[in-house]
């Protein structure tokens, strides 16, 4: 078993950045890829980014591409996103997520998932 628990939202302005944490404990070697996923009001959730831990390899959702950073901490079994140039429709509930088998931004394919952090950007 693998708990996640995410930190590092709040509230910023357009332009502004902000970086999201997500400790990961328990079982955490087994883990082949980690994400981040957001779910706006009254919208489905989205895969923002995501990263393979056997690799390295990473994938972005287009509208975060060049403003987003998924990176892994592995001496402190931490995944961060930095988040820059943040804009209003980035405004989400922001979940980490493991899965063991592949490396895709489909939430269906995560079954470990984070409690969410929410970040809000004002215009």
């Amino acid at each position: 078993q693998v708990q996640l628990v995410e930190s590092g939202g709040g509230s910023v302005q357009a332009g502004g950045s902000l970086r999201l944490s997500c400790a990961a404990s328990g079982n955490v070697y087994s883990v082949y890829c980690m994400g981040w996923f957001r779910q706006a009001p009254g919208k489905e959730r989205e895969g923002v980014a995501v990263i393979s831990l056997v690799s390295g390899w990473t994938n972005y959702a287009d509208s975060v591409k060049g403003r987003f950073t998924i990176s892994r901490d592995s001496a402190k079994n931490t995944l961060l996103l930095q988040m820059n140039s943040l804009k209003p429709e980035d405004t989400a509930i922001y979940y980490c997520a493991a899965d063991w088998r592949s490396c895709s931004r489909n939430s269906d394919n995560y079954p470990t998932w984070g409690q969410g952090t929410q970040v809000t950007v004002s215009s």
